[in-house]
């Protein structure tokens, strides 16, 4: 065992994480790799954003791959255990671990970073393979290829992760970034040695140059590769055995499994399947409250960058995204690599690969309420955002003056927000109505899970705020063009959508106090806005 040869330190990390209580089983990915081991497939790189698991998905590789270890300790538990291929495989390989995102202490150039890898990594074959009397002042490749020669076609199972992180250091250079990639090339490509190149990242290879150094990779991307998507993320089968545990283990429940999904749920795969952020729904059991736990920094908050200055004209789109509609995009993941990203495309491109967006049938939207709360963050300290940050400021008092029925306000309002210069305020369609409404109620996330078109009673309403706390008054919206508020409280009314606050079998009640339907109308010729609010029965009467 070394530093990077067999080296026990995944094997701890991932023994760790199978003790948790919230521990999920993907172990059934290790028979798609073993499919691809010695092939022409042998080249693999998974990217998605961070806390997606990536990293626990390389520790469990090296774990049941390498030699030395004892893997039957982890995985006789695991799925793969009844795979066929298992005794074949388990702690049969040669591993060389990688984790890109350590940097040696002190550490201040390219030339120092890798050679304290490549140092490694020939200190670790020189104690593997004494009788070969290594010579360390040659190459890597040619080590490797000298040992893979002399100990029968010894191959190795290389497993490199954060293959990225190097080109986020600030003193790493455009040539820098050029040397890495071909040392990667170097010890990779058609090398006779290598019997499994598994790398993750968040960026993409292809294309970040010219695409030929890395080219024999085939890259698996979230929203372009179905392959190996389910082992990325929380499906919802899964948060559902997770949830089973947790509300066994906690006494004093305060996370309930709607929320959940509002909060984590929402990354689209390329086909449809929607996924939990891991991390966020893990930190949500352990610490007994759901909450943001995104911890993006550096490149993350970079890409603000576009927002705030309003490039491409991307702050009108987050102002329509905000308010919970999807922006029509074509994706191109390799662009996130570019140091300057000029149009749309390559701007929500970014986001997407960055996990700040997510992708579905050829349109961007944020995915849940954990991303929605950075946007809201942006909003609140960015005056600089102009309209959408003083349509953020007025939400509050918008949301106020609909509990106290204060329809004269609520109005005022919708007229302040429908003079901004902003082409979404047009409401040459219920649509624009729709986006404009969401905006200025958009303090009202903080108290209330906010639902787009939500089916209730005998149809679907445009709005229905479902109290965080059963305690405060709900809130049905409807909306209306060219027709006034007493049509859209009318139709609440008709179509009982009232009933939606009875929850679904198993749900906690949605609310015992009032319930409010409110009414907005607008026409179109007078530019005109009028509001109702009506208190409807008391939803444990209905």
């Amino acid at each position: 065992m070394g530093m990077y040869l067999n080296s026990i330190a995944p094997y701890m990390n991932y023994q760790e994480m199978t003790t948790s209580s919230y521990y999920v089983d993907k172990s059934d990915m290790i028979r798609e790799i073993i499919a691809a081991i010695g092939t022409p497939g042998k080249y693999i790189c998974i990217t998605r954003p961070r806390r997606f698991g990536k990293t626990i998905t390389a520790n469990m590789l090296s774990s049941f791959f390498a030699r030395g270890m004892d893997g039957g300790m982890i995985f006789d538990k695991l799925r793969i255990a009844h795979a066929p291929e298992y005794p074949e495989h388990l702690n049969r390989h040669e591993v060389i671990y990688i984790d890109c995102s350590i940097v040696p202490e002190g550490c201040r150039s390219y030339k120092e970073y890798i050679q304290n890898i490549s140092q490694g990594i020939k200190t670790d074959l020189a104690a593997a393979y004494p009788n070969l009397a290594l010579d360390s002042g040659k190459s890597l490749w040619d080590i490797l290829m000298q040992v893979c020669i002399h100990e029968n076609g010894r191959r190795f199972l290389f497993i490199i992760d954060e293959w990225d992180s190097v080109f986020h250091l600030s003193w790493i250079s455009e040539e820098d970034r050029k040397a890495y990639l071909l040392f990667l090339r170097s010890l990779l490509k058609g090398q006779a040695y290598v019997e499994l190149a598994y790398m993750t990242g968040i960026l993409p290879i292809v294309k970040y140059s010219d695409g030929s150094e890395l080219n024999m990779f085939v890259e698996y991307q979230m929203t372009t590769m179905e392959k190996y998507s389910k082992y990325f993320g929380f499906t919802s089968q899964e948060v559902d055995r997770l949830y089973g545990i947790y509300l066994k283990q906690e006494t004093a429940v305060k996370v309930f499994r709607e929320e959940l999904e509002e909060w984590y749920n929402g990354y689209h795969t390329l086909e449809g399947r929607k996924l939990y952020n891991p991390r966020s729904v893990v930190l949500a059991f352990q610490n007994n409250k759901v909450g943001s736990y995104w911890t993006g920094s550096g490149t993350y908050d970079s890409i603000f960058y576009y927002i705030q200055n309003n490039i491409a004209a991307v702050r009108d789109d987050l102002a329509l995204m905000i308010s919970g509609e999807r922006i029509p995009v074509r994706i191109q993941e390799y662009a996130a690599t570019a140091y300057r990203l000029e149009s749309k495309d390559q701007i929500y491109s970014a986001m997407v690969v960055y996990g700040l967006l997510t992708y579905e049938n050829g349109k961007v939207f944020i995915p849940n309420r954990e991303l929605m709360e950075k946007y809201e963050e942006l909003l609140i300290h960015k005056e600089s955002l102009g309209y959408i940050y003083e349509l953020a400021n007025i939400s509050g008092k918008m949301l106020y003056a609909t509990l106290h029925g204060d329809t004269k306000t609520m109005a005022a309002i919708l007229q302040q927000a429908h003079n901004t210069e902003t082409p979404i305020l047009a409401y040459n369609h219920e649509t624009e109505l729709a986006a404009v409404v969401n905006l200025v109620y958009l303090a009202a996330r903080n108290d209330y899970h906010v639902e787009r078109e939500d089916k209730a009673g005998k149809g679907y309403v445009d709005f229905i705020f479902y109290p965080n706390d059963p305690q405060k008054d709900g809130i049905i919206l409807e909306l209306k063009v060219d027709r006034g508020p007493e049509e859209a409280i009318r139709q609440i009314k008709e179509r009982e959508y009232v009933l939606r606050f009875r929850g679904k079998a198993g749900e906690r009640p949605r609310c015992t106090s009032r319930i409010l339907a409110v009414g907005i109308g607008y026409d179109r010729e007078s530019k005109e806005h009028r509001c109702l609010v009506e208190v409807l029965e008391q939803a444990q009467e209905v």
